[in-house]
């Protein structure tokens, strides 16, 4: 008897690929039909299928509405979004998505809060390679894939602190830098955000290399997330998330209000636009 061998794991983005291929050969339509009819380039639809690339969400919205296949894509977009993190992040990420209640703190613009072009540009770099390129692209899309966590629903309940840092430090393009203060502060508005501004007036803090996230289920457990210039960490035990709360409730003592921190980002942008 033959050794039996174990099957390689299909990625997300691979099993993407092939129900996007399935519904386009069902529905009796060769690639350039199908571009034809919904606009999107041959070329680009193909990749989508070769699994080679990672769309933005609202390709697979509008997939989806063409085959008729309710959120079908959608949802294998979400499982194909996790290819682009590291295997910790993508723990993290499928806890996020359940969360009830989310706590941030940003020393930049989080992610979750970043406008298309500004997300662009955090991730671009040095990039210049048109394999480079790509790269940031599926970055992007799978950043911005996270952002309808903040409108689903139920709507979680969410408070981010960013740091006065984050809103002195512009984009390189004005446009872009006024449409990221812009949704901030419509951010700031949304009934299930509280969003805070940490002054640089608060003095320095033990979170000033980093990122700290706090998430909490519906039936109360709770992990936090930690994350530094080039790694991240998932923290699980009760006791550690303890003491990761109490550091974030320090750093919200310290903030300003919503209130006032809606009319600090104002401010800002408006001596930014003077």
């Amino acid at each position: 008897m033959g050794e039996k061998v174990d099957a390689q794991p299909v990625s997300g983005r691979a099993m993407l690929g092939q129900t996007l291929k399935v519904l386009r050969e069902k529905a009796g339509k060769s690639l350039g039909q199908l571009a034809d009819e919904t606009g999107y380039e041959k070329s680009y639809l193909s990749r989508l299928e070769s699994g080679e690339r990672l769309s933005k969400v609202t390709v697979m919205e509008d997939l989806d509405g063409y085959y008729g296949t309710g959120d079908l894509l959608l949802s294998h977009w979400k499982a194909a979004r996790l290819d682009a993190f590291k295997d910790q992040y993508k723990e993290f990420m499928a806890l996020e998505a359940t969360a009830r209640i989310m706590w941030k703190y940003s020393l930049g613009i989080p992610g979750l809060l970043q406008t298309e072009d500004f997300a662009r540009g955090v991730l671009s770099g040095a990039q210049t390679t048109a394999a480079g390129e790509e790269a940031v692209e599926e970055q992007v899309a799978a950043r911005l894939g996270r952002q309808h966590l903040l409108r689903q629903k139920p709507e979680p309940e969410v408070r981010v602190i960013i740091d006065e840092f984050a809103l002195r430090r512009p984009a390189a393009q004005g446009k872009t830098w006024e449409d990221q203060m812009l949704h901030l502060e419509t951010a700031a508005l949304w009934p299930n955000m509280a969003l805070q501004v940490l002054p640089f007036s608060a003095g320095a803090h033990h979170h000033m290399n980093g990122s700290l996230t706090l998430l909490w289920q519906l039936d109360g457990s709770a992990v936090a997330y930690t994350e530094g210039n080039s790694s991240g960490r998932l923290i699980e035990d009760p006791g550690e998330v303890l003491r990761e709360r109490a550091s974030y409730d320090r750093l919200r003592d310290l903030a300003l209000s919503p209130s006032d921190s809606l009319t600090f980002i104002r401010d800002v942008r408006e001596e930014h636009r003077t």
